[in-house]
C-alpha cells in the first residue's frame, strides 16, 4: 500500500499529552492539525506499456452527479466508482502499480506504523503585495524628507548591472507581485493521533492552506536529523 493519500484540512485545535519524567507527570500542550484522509478510491491505473509511464490516479471525495461533469462520471464509472471531486496522479514504479486494482478503497489504515509524515496544500492566497510584506523589506526612512514613499522599494539597480542581458532588471529582484497560493510542503511532520471510525488524522503543528482544502499526505521522504536519530531509537 502506498502512504500517498487525499484529505482535507479541518481546523486546528490542541492536545494535552501526558508524559512521566523525574519529577513526576508533566502535561504538554500540544497544538495539532485535524486532517480528515479519505477514503479514497483507485480510479485509474496507468502502465509504461499503455501510458509511457507508471503511476496511480487516487480519486477523494465524493460528490453528487448533477454537480459532476460528464467525463469525470464516465471515467469514474469505468473504474466501479460513484463521482469524485479531487483526482490526483502518483508515479509509482512497476512492482507497485501491480499491488493495486480499479475501485480498491484506500484508507487511513495504509498509514499505519508510519510516524512522521509529508503534508502538501496550497498556501493562502494574499493578492498583489508590496515589498515590506512580500519580502520584509524595512522601507525607507521616516524622516529626512521621505515623502509618501515610506513603503517603496527603493532602488531597482541601473540597466548596467544586467549587461548583456537587455535593459531589464535581473530576474528575481525582489519587487512587488503577488503573494501566497503557491504549492507548500510541511515535511516530517508527526503523528499525533488517529480517529479510524471518523477518518481523522491528528498531526503536530501547521499544515499549508485554508480550512477545507485539499491536501496530499505521504509517508516523510526526508527525516530531520533529530527525528531520524528519535526514530531509531524507538
Amino acid at each position: 500500500m502506498p502512504a500517498t493519500l487525499l484529505g482535507k484540512k479541518i481546523g486546528m485545535t490542541r492536545l494535552f499529552l501526558t508524559q512521566e519524567s523525574e519529577g513526576g507527570q508533566v502535561v504538554n500542550n500540544v497544538p495539532v492539525t485535524v486532517i480528515q484522509v479519505g477514503p479514497c478510491f483507485v480510479s485509474q491505473i496507468k502502465s509504461e506499456a499503455t501510458d509511457g509511464y507508471n503511476a496511480v490516479q487516487v480519486a477523494f471525495d465524493e460528490v453528487k452527479p448533477r454537480n459532476s461533469t460528464q467525463p469525470i462520471i464516465g471515467h469514474d464509472a469505468r473504474a466501479g466508482i460513484s463521482p469524485q471531486r479531487v483526482h490526483r496522479e502518483f508515479r509509482v514504479s512497476a512492482e507497485e502499480a501491480g499491488q493495486f486494482q480499479l475501485g480498491q478503497q484506500i484508507t487511513l489504515d495504509s498509514l499505519e506504523g508510519t510516524k512522521y509524515i509529508d503534508v502538501i496544500g496550497t498556501s493562502k492566497g494574499k493578492g498583489f503585495q508590496g515589498v515590506m510584506k512580500r519580502h520584509h523589506f524595512k522601507g525607507l526612512c521616516a524622516s529626512h524628507g521621505t515623502e509618501r514613499k515610506h513603503r517603496s522599494p527603493g532602488s531597482i539597480a541601473s540597466h548596467a548591472t544586467n549587461r548583456g542581458f537587455s535593459g531589464r532588471p535581473k530576474k528575481g529582484l525582489r519587487m512587488p507581485g503577488h503573494m501566497g497560493d503557491d504549492r507548500v510542503t510541511m515535511r516530517s511532520l508527526e503523528i499525533v493521533g488517529t480517529d479510524k471510525e471518523k477518518n481523522l488524522l491528528l498531526v503536530k503543528g501547521p499544515v499549508p492552506g485554508a480550512n477545507q482544502g485539499v491536501v496530499v499526505i505521504r509517508a516523510a521522504k526526508r527525516l530531520y536529523k533529530r527525528k531520524a536519530n528519535a526514530l531509531k531509537a524507538s
